[in-house]
């Protein structure tokens, strides 16, 4: 699956953490980050490339696992410069199977109406997103994402909106 992950400022800490926890099961995914969150989360990737983890790999299994898992970290632009338009994009052209966003709920973003149009495709073309990290474990470890079978079911909304008689 094809996972974006985008964090606000104060919040980019809290998702390193959550995919540092996620590593193995991100590394199996194609991944897409908004700046400075995608050069974190391959940083991380990194670490654990070099140091291993708390599980019972060998320092070679977690050098090959997560030395891919970095190079698999596809960098967009900064949310503010585009990043978050780019992903929005991404999600009308169906590339984009998940959206974890931690975002920051507290202030009002000076790219508020990019937030806001991300949120809104998220919804309308039936992707799993996640604002918290409680709800991005519970898509993580869905059985739906590893299953091979499982299609997104596109609402026809969007079919009879492009259809319509202007």
């Amino acid at each position: 699956m094809n996972i974006a992950l985008v964090a606000h400022d104060s919040r980019k800490q809290e998702l390193i953490e959550w995919v540092r926890f996620n590593a193995a099961t991100l590394a199996k995914h194609k991944l897409y980050a908004t700046g400075t969150t995608g050069r974190l989360i391959r940083a991380a990737f990194e670490e654990l490339a070099s140091e291993g983890d708390n599980s019972d790999r060998s320092k070679t299994e977690c050098r090959a696992l997560y030395g891919a898992a970095s190079q698999n970290v596809n960098c967009l632009l900064s949310g503010p410069l585009g990043g978050d338009q780019q992903i929005g994009a991404m999600i009308a052209e169906g590339v984009i199977d998940v959206l974890i966003f931690f975002c920051d709920n507290l202030i009002v973003q000076g790219h508020q109406n990019d937030v806001s149009a991300l949120t809104r495709l998220a919804s309308l073309y039936n992707i799993a997103f996640a604002t918290n990290r409680t709800t991005a474990d519970m898509i993580l470890t869905s059985p739906l994402m590893d299953d091979a079978d499982y299609r997104r079911v596109i609402p026809g909304c969007i079919s009879n909106y492009a259809k319509r008689k202007l």
